[in-house]
């Protein structure tokens, strides 16, 4: 089978390796769509966000779908022809953690596509627990999308209890910030969604952003006041990972607010006392979702939201080093391989 590897230095490279076989407590996926992520260009330059990660080992693609072709020993839950997207986390399956369904807090854990092979390939063993059963109403690109983008972001905002009630504040509008939106206002949110760059803020207009904003301008924390009547924001979500972005989002939620950080940033440096303290705000890391999320995940999806709205562009397997360079450069939003 074909599948795509990235050793670092921007290089891409198009191998052919054995299918797999799935184990016991295993199944063999024939993966139809499978995601670029932002965070897959650390492996792409050579810097992994993820520690453990031998570069050029293993197959990429943490955001596959597809359809479930053959199962291993003990496998009861799923069949053959079931359709399924996969939870990203591998985790050891009896920790506290895993029990909880919260694989990706697993101390053990591997990430497919990382430190485990992945779904950018026209196949994928993984444990049956980590299949995601999909309705039929749902393509397998949006699937795909369902579960790093859309359900991150879902999470987050259940975690800051992002409802009807809310004024919620979206800094980066990647992927996974434009997935926030549509999360959000599925919730019942007012979205304030700011980005410097013009398109990306008018893109989150037409998926439902009540105000945008470009966060680089001098009058946008008091257009934030304007629109809250003077309170400040209930929430704010930072996917940009940028320092000046997170430091805003602290600045603009009012006393006793709630910020979640969820786009990946190594170091920043905030104001512990002006902005924590003496406003008594709650500052969480939010990544990814359990596996115990995804049922409402999906019912939200399947009431009406269309996660293909957010995929920009669609490559074959073959057309790999051109997509990722495409991604790289910002000429693509939500790119996807599609099978």
């Amino acid at each position: 089978m074909k599948a795509i590897f990235l050793p670092g230095n921007k290089r891409v490279e198009l191998r052919a390796v054995a299918i797999p076989r799935p184990g016991p407590g295993e199944v063999l996926i024939a993966v139809k769509a499978s995601c670029i992520c932002r965070s897959d260009m650390s492996l792409y330059y050579g810097n992994a966000v993820l520690s453990g990660v031998t570069l050029g080992s293993c197959i990429t693609g943490h955001e596959p779908a597809g359809i479930i072709e053959e199962i291993g020993a003990g496998v009861h839950s799923f069949k053959a022809g079931d359709r399924v997207a996969v939870h990203l986390a591998l985790g050891c399956g009896t920790c506290s953690a895993c029990r909880r369904g919260l694989f990706h807090l697993c101390p053990t854990w591997k990430c497919i596509g990382f430190t485990a092979n992945g779904g950018n390939a026209e196949y994928l063993v993984v444990p049956d627990r980590n299949c995601l059963r999909i309705p039929a109403s749902m393509s397998y690109v949006a699937a795909a999308v369902s579960t790093d983008a859309f359900g991150t972001l879902y999470s987050a905002c259940k975690k800051l209890a992002v409802s009807g009630a809310a004024r919620l504040g979206i800094w980066g509008l990647g992927p996974m910030g434009t997935a926030g939106v549509l999360a959000a206002k599925a919730l019942g949110a007012q979205v304030v969604a700011l980005d410097p760059i013009a398109e990306r803020r008018h893109f989150a207009e037409g998926l439902g952003a009540d105000l945008t904003l470009d966060p680089t301008r001098p009058e946008t924390l008091e257009a934030l006041r304007t629109f809250t009547g003077g309170d400040g924001l209930e929430a704010a979500i930072d996917c940009s990972g940028n320092p000046a972005a997170q430091n805003m989002a602290l600045d603009a939620v009012q006393p006793l607010g709630r910020v979640a950080f969820v786009g990946e940033s190594r170091e920043t440096t905030i104001r512990p006392s002006e902005q924590l303290l003496r406003k008594q705000i709650t500052l969480m890391g939010s990544w990814y979702f359990g596996i115990s999320e995804y049922d409402e995940i999906s019912r939200v999806i399947a009431r009406g939201i269309d996660l293909e709205r957010l995929v920009t562009h669609i490559f074959p397997l073959e057309e790999a080093e051109t997509a990722f360079g495409l991604f790289d450069q910002r000429q693509t939003e939500k790119a996807v391989f599609v099978f």
